[in-house]
């Protein structure tokens, strides 16, 4: 096949790639510009600084493939980061990662990479694609620790046709990294890069009020009484816990949870834990990996990228997804997408646009 491979300059996609040459495919890779730092993207504050483009080359280098550089940080700056602070100010919680896979990734990228004449687009996500009667469908990696399916909940039937995982199979992520210094990669041990790669230092809420400015409001309760105060809403998400900083203490001495956000009136609204219970939500921008479900079915929902799988069931009515869990769960906000599974399959995603609350015993996510 000739495959386009995605080398980011770390240890994953080297090997993703490596793989595929091993495997006789004729190979060209790719590194993607997305933001005006990319020596930074994607590290902590106290990590070294990495030439990513230049680790690229070299990975390309000792395969002996062609590299191509493309630049598309207009497109990542519209479609990731200005939709990412959009829906902070919004009160909402996106995952800039998986907005990425959906709009450059798997849209832009893939779109070019056909264009050009490319029969699949390989990356080093662990997630796996079968094929079954002309069908593909995603799964679970087989390293439950590496799973990264939820972040491409977001890929419908044509995308994932056009798409390979190398790693979907693999093992630990040392051997990953012995396989790699195995075909003389010298970013064997690069660390691996944060989730969030335009904010490197991974302090987001420094990074909003940058975008968003100085926006002072309050912190009431329930019942409206003020609390405290606040710098920006868009600071706070649904079940955040710590940077309160409360001025009156409840009266029961428990801790207080962010239990929703009022983002036109600049409000954050707290209370108990067992106040984020969530029996049910709705969720639109609904995405299928195979043919629409019209008819309920049952199975696990997850709406974080390293969170736990719960038990639901699931209905598709108006164009909105319908969830209702088996039992109430806690810490979900507006924004974040649920990603549906029936048992290690995607089944497809929705964008969170409603929670209801309930009293009964929820469980932790």
């Amino acid at each position: 096949m000739k495959i386009l491979c995605a080398i980011s300059g770390g240890v994953d996609s080297a090997v993703a790639a490596a793989r595929l040459v091993a495997a006789g495919h004729t190979v060209t890779g790719v590194h993607l510009r997305l933001w005006e730092n990319p020596s930074q993207a994607g590290l902590l504050a106290n990590q070294p600084r990495f030439d990513h483009a230049s680790d690229a080359q070299h990975v390309a280098e000792v395969l002996g493939i062609p590299l191509l550089l493309w630049d598309f940080t207009k497109e990542f700056k519209t479609e990731v980061i200005d939709y990412f602070v959009a829906a902070y100010a919004k009160g909402e919680t996106p995952n800039p990662c998986l907005r990425c896979n959906q709009k450059i990734k798997f849209s832009a990228m893939l779109t070019r990479a056909r264009g050009l004449g490319f029969e699949a687009l390989a990356t080093g996500h662990y997630a796996l694609i079968e094929n079954a009667a002309g069908q593909r469908s995603l799964h679970r990696s087989s390293e439950a620790a590496k799973d990264q399916s939820y972040v491409l909940g977001v890929l419908n039937q044509d995308q994932l046709a056009h798409s390979l995982f190398p790693l979907g199979s693999s093992p630990a992520k040392a051997d990953i990294r012995a396989e790699a210094a195995k075909c003389g990669f010298n970013i064997a041990e690069k660390p691996d890069s944060s989730d969030i790669c335009f904010i490197p230092d991974g302090d987001t809420a420094a990074f909003l009020r940058k975008q968003l400015g100085r926006r002072e409001g309050n912190i009431v309760a329930s019942d409206g009484t003020v609390l405290g105060t606040h710098l920006g809403s868009y600071q706070f998400t649904v079940g955040q816990r710590h940077g309160l900083r409360l001025r009156v203490p409840a009266a029961d001495g428990r801790p207080r949870y962010v239990k929703a956000i009022d983002a036109q009136a600049n409000t954050v609204v707290v209370g108990s834990k067992q106040d984020l219970s969530v029996g049910r939500l709705r969720g639109t921008s609904l995405t299928f990996t195979q043919a629409v479900i019209s008819e309920p079915w049952s199975g696990f929902a997850q709406w974080r990228a390293h969170g736990a799988a719960v038990p639901a069931n699931f209905s598709y009515c108006d164009d909105e997804l319908r969830v209702e869990f088996v039992q109430p769960v806690v810490g979900i906000a507006l924004g974040q997408t649920v990603v549906c599974y029936e048992q290690g399959r995607v089944v497809g995603s929705a964008q969170i646009s409603k929670t209801a609350t309930t009293k009964a015993p929820a469980i932790p996510s």
